[in-house]
């Protein structure tokens, strides 16, 4: 793990076009990256036939970037981040 004063705060979106085929991978990927992970949300939205997850993350700009390149790579899986200053 890295020094906590090289970490960043940051806030991460996934928006899942089919739920019922990519979110048993993405599950997998955030549980391997839950040393990062400081707060998730999750919300269903049905009329869409989508699922939106928001994290709010701390680590490395390396780490946070491992991740949201493997969640990226997930089929149907939109992924952003931000940073705080």
């Amino acid at each position: 793990m890295t020094n906590p004063q090289e970490n960043r705060v940051g806030a991460v979106t996934i928006i899942v076009y089919k739920p019922d085929t990519s979110v048993e991978k993405i599950n997998d990927i955030l549980h391997h990256f839950a040393h990062l992970i400081v707060g998730r949300m999750g919300i269903p939205y049905r009329e869409r036939g989508l699922s939106i997850i928001s994290l709010i993350v701390d680590g490395s700009t390396d780490e946070i970037g491992a991740m949201t390149g493997r969640i990226g790579q997930v089929e149907s899986v939109t992924v952003k981040s931000a940073f705080a200053k």
